[in-house]
């Protein structure tokens, strides 16, 4: 048993849909959450800012006492997958987890993957999903839009906004006919009702948040690593721009208040 925290980081707060179902699952576990506000999106950087920004963040929760690091960010899963190497902790990424729940779910063979445009340009899913299975079919777009109205809240089924933004990036997957679509940034989660309304209900939505999630727990009840069942466990936000902004929509997604309970960081500084 091991009751240090799990580090956590993302661009922003998309890795809090990862961090929801962490906490419904492991609610003894202590979860250290970095939100890199101030650098949002990592999609759009280069190859070399993108694992420039991933091993400070790791830094910062490494700082913190972690026992595991989760990035919980799809473009930085495709791009520095590498980072796990010099950590002195586990890691996981949201990439292997969330390919192998896609080729247990398709019926038709059939994927659809949507990503940051980093992670698109990658392959790194069509990569991981032919080693799986050379049959199945991939069909990716990226989808650059998306991040930046699920930070500035624009959320809702029926806002005009994010409907007519998913309709025009999905258009080629619902073509291609997909079964099975990849939300492969944990920000898209967020924006699920919307997709799904687009694709439709008969298209199986793979949430990359859900799937590392269970993914975590699955590695450390396997290597001893989970906390004791007596331990209180509890959760810690940090970010690198305001507060405010984070802690509202933040309060959204977990269906609590977070006032005061989120603390800015210098993370140039790691």
């Amino acid at each position: 048993m091991d009751p240090r925290p799990i580090g956590v980081f993302d661009s922003g707060l998309g890795g809090l849909t990862a961090v929801r179902q962490l906490t419904a699952g492991m609610p003894d576990e202590t979860i250290v959450y970095f939100g890199d506000t101030g650098r949002v999106p990592y999609g759009s950087r280069s190859r070399e800012t993108i694992r420039r920004y991933a091993r400070q963040d790791a830094a910062f929760l490494l700082s913190q006492g972690v026992k595991m690091v989760i990035a919980a960010c799809g473009t930085v899963s495709s791009v520095a997958a590498d980072l796990g190497e010099s950590l002195p902790v586990p890691f996981l990424g949201v990439l292997a987890p969330t390919a192998a729940a896609a080729a247990a779910a398709t019926k038709t063979g059939r994927i659809g993957v949507i990503g940051t445009t980093a992670t698109i340009r990658s392959g790194s899913y069509r990569r991981a999903l032919s080693a799986i299975d050379p049959a199945l079919e991939v069909f990716d777009r990226d989808c650059p839009l998306f991040v930046p109205l699920v930070e500035n809240g624009f959320l809702g089924e029926d806002d005009p906004i994010p409907l007519l933004t998913a309709e025009r990036y999905l258009a080629p997957l619902k073509e291609a006919g997909v079964d099975t679509l990849i939300l492969g940034c944990t920000h898209y989660p967020l924006l699920e009702p919307v997709i799904r309304r687009v694709m439709g209900e008969g298209v199986a939505l793979v949430d990359s948040g859900r799937e590392t999630a269970l993914a975590c727990r699955r590695f450390l009840l396997s290597h001893d690593l989970a906390a004791p069942p007596e331990h209180e466990g509890g959760r810690r936000f940090y970010v690198s721009d305001r507060t405010e902004g984070f802690a509202g929509i933040a309060q959204i997604l977990l269906g609590e208040n977070l006032d005061g309970q989120v603390e800015h960081i210098d993370i140039e500084s790691y």
